[in-house]
């Protein structure tokens, strides 16, 4: 793991190519656990099981500025009008989508809301006619797969390369590490690493699944808290500084430090929000979980992959210039977090939990499948 601790890591000044567009975000408090509520309940466990926003029935938005912010962190700022009207466009073709392949009625203050952020508020129930909650959430659901198409198809025709690319995660990640180490959150470690080639080939050979695209931890970053208690403050911290809650990636999630129903107990007044939780509390009893299997038996953590927002204003021409007919700057990293308190940590690297016997295991797999059917017995005496 590449990195020291907070406190002695360097601003690095290795400038991008060109001013960059990024937008600016305004300042937010630390949200304490007995300040969360079924908002912060909702988007915390999407996390914690690895959960896709598409199944959500509701969004959580109550005012104006809340969205403001939700869509300066996704890198849009629409109070610019390229950014605007990008963000028009995916609503235009999310619309489409709807109208072309099942028929759908989308009500027009829907299709051509008056400000981007009604269309967050109908969903979430805070604005307008109670019928425009259900189709503007559905219409939100495709517009956020479309984002995600338009980066990857952005990310394609970009003279990016993939070291290029990792060194813009790796700014932004540390410069929001120095804003909490700055704000005083409880955070002994945050480091990164970038894996190696001969790192990527025994991952790949030891997985069944034999594609580079599928590894999503190239670069990845391990955030320490001093205390359990810290997780939850720094975790829900991370998705309103660094990465929308929602651009989680399904499915990539190891968690066996905060089980949903342990949480739950350990903070009784999450009860009242039970009732209005999009999955009943005992749904991941129901999931087929399977872990890392090459973990020690007590290893214990908190693992997921974001996509995370990145402007690629630096490789694009500038707005006012840009003759594409697909206007997109926002594309998307694949980025592991690492997530554990002081002594869980300290406990993780006794014993059969160490990363030596977990690279140990990894690496007896990786032989045995290279060499099986291959290698002649040895004669018996």
């Amino acid at each position: 793991m590449r990195g020291f601790p907070l406190a002695l890591q360097p601003a690095r000044n290795n400038a991008v190519k060109a001013p960059s567009l990024v937008p600016v975000l305004s300042a937010v408090p630390v949200c304490t656990v007995p300040q969360m509520g079924l908002r912060e309940l909702e988007r915390i466990r999407l996390i914690l099981r690895g959960g896709s926003v598409i199944d959500w029935r509701r969004m959580h938005f109550q005012t104006r500025d809340e969205v403001d912010r939700f869509l300066r962190l996704c890198q849009l700022d629409v109070s610019r009008p390229y950014d605007d009207a990008w963000a028009r466009t995916v609503l235009a073709d999310a619309v489409e989508y709807l109208r072309k392949t099942f028929d759908y009625r989308v009500a027009d203050a829907v299709a051509q809301p008056e400000e981007l952020h009604d269309l967050f508020l109908f969903a979430s129930g805070a604005k307008g006619l109670a019928r425009y909650r259900r189709i503007a959430c559905i219409v939100l659901k495709v517009m956020h797969v479309i984002q995600h198409i338009e980066g990857r198809d952005l990310l394609f025709r970009l003279a990016a390369s993939e070291a290029e690319l990792a060194e813009m995660v790796t700014e932004k990640v540390l410069g929001v590490a120095r804003e909490m180490k700055e704000m005083g959150l409880p955070i002994v470690e945050f480091a990164h690493s970038i894996k190696t080639r001969d790192s990527l080939v025994t991952k790949l050979i030891a997985k069944k699944e034999t594609v580079a695209a599928q590894v999503y931890d190239r670069t990845r970053f391990r955030v320490i808290t001093r205390k359990r208690e810290d997780l939850l403050p720094v975790l829900y911290f991370l998705t309103q500084r660094l990465f929308p809650f929602n651009f989680v990636v399904p499915g990539q999630t190891e968690n066996t430090l905060l089980p949903f129903k342990g949480l739950l107990d350990e903070n009784p007044h999450f009860e009242q929000f039970i009732p209005q939780l999009h999955l009943d509390r005992d749904f991941e009893d129901r999931e087929d979980r399977t872990g890392n299997a090459f973990s020690g038996s007590s290893y214990r953590v908190l693992n997921f992959v974001v996509d995370l927002p990145l402007r690629m204003d630096p490789y694009l021409p500038p707005p006012e210039s840009d003759t594409r007919p697909r206007k997109g700057r926002v594309t998307f990293a694949l980025v592991e977090f690492q997530i554990a308190d002081e002594e869980t940590a300290r406990r993780n690297e006794l014993g059969d939990n160490a990363h030596e016997s977990y690279k140990r295991r990894q690496k007896r797999r990786v032989l045995n499948r290279l060499s099986r059917g291959l290698v002649v017995p040895k004669r018996q005496g």
